[in-house]
């Protein structure tokens, strides 16, 4: 009998270096850091990256030595918002290009909840969109001044490409679509009060108490943190596979038939998507 060839998965050393770009990976006694960056500082959105974390997830899930993930920022920012980004019209996307983008934006957060298999930890080192990435985790901490903010909305695009969903899941209807409407700001603070996070930190204590927090997870035995990951990110496995298709088609043909475009309304509030002026 001829003896089967199974494929493995990817080295760290292979995956680290490949998404280097725009994720910058440390790994320590089975506790794996992922940072969001720019150029070594905080991470500025792009297309590039967006198709990036998704293909990250996988590979890094995949990977029997990975045994507790921390996600966090760069810097003093979370994530930088780039109006630039739609400085093309999606309206006038070449079609494949709208289907691309689709399904990018739905493997971005069923990659993390569906292929991630360890226990999960979202730091957020400050101010920024794309806050949902670290909510989804198991556990979630944040800086002071964090900002919880959707600029979905307020920048002329229906919310559904996973904020206001992982809002409505931990904070309830009413006062998910309170903030999805007036895009008012969630502090650190409030987003303790809300149960958003579990703790709020100076920016110098947060990535020391995430490992903190890694460190006591993995005293755990194997089989207990896989299993415990598996029952805990149960929740978020049913909100996406009930509601992220359905509320991104919606944003995505909203987005299709809007001739005027995101780009100018969304760079009046670009001290927002800076990290800037959030009262």
């Amino acid at each position: 009998m001829t003896e089967r060839r199974m494929i493995g998965p990817t080295k760290f050393e292979e995956y680290s270096e490949k998404y280097k770009e725009f994720l910058l990976m440390t790994r320590r006694d089975g506790i794996i850091e992922v940072r969001l960056h720019t150029d070594g500082g905080p991470y500025k959105h792009s297309w590039e990256a967006h198709t990036a974390w998704s293909h990250a997830w996988s590979d890094i899930g995949r990977d029997p030595e990975n045994e507790v993930m921390i996600i966090s920022g760069t810097g003093d920012k979370w994530v930088i918002g780039d109006p630039e980004v739609w400085n093309t019209k999606f309206m006038d996307w070449p079609k494949q290009k709208k289907l691309e983008q689709y399904h990018e934006s739905l493997r971005l957060l069923e990659n993390l909840i569906f292929c991630i298999d360890i226990p999960t930890i979202g730091a957020v080192n400050g101010p920024g969109t794309h806050c949902e990435l670290a909510t989804l985790c198991d556990i979630t901490i944040c800086t002071e001044d964090a900002d919880f903010f959707d600029p979905h909305y307020l920048g002329g695009t229906p919310p559904g490409d996973g904020m206001l969903l992982t809002l409505q899941s931990m904070i309830g209807f009413k006062k998910a679509a309170y903030y999805a409407y007036t895009g008012k700001n969630i502090n650190g603070q409030t987003a303790l009060d809300l149960g958003i996070v579990s703790e709020v930190l100076p920016r110098e204590q947060l990535l020391p108490r995430a490992w903190e927090l890694a460190e006591m997870i993995m005293q755990a035995p194997r089989s207990t943190r896989h299993l415990s990951h598996s029952i805990i990110s149960r929740p978020w496995k049913q909100a996406l596979v009930s509601d992220q298709g359905f509320q991104l088609a919606h944003q995505m043909y909203d987005m299709a038939i809007d001739e005027e475009g995101a780009l100018e309304r969304l760079k009046k509030m670009q001290g927002r998507l800076m990290g800037k002026d959030v009262q």
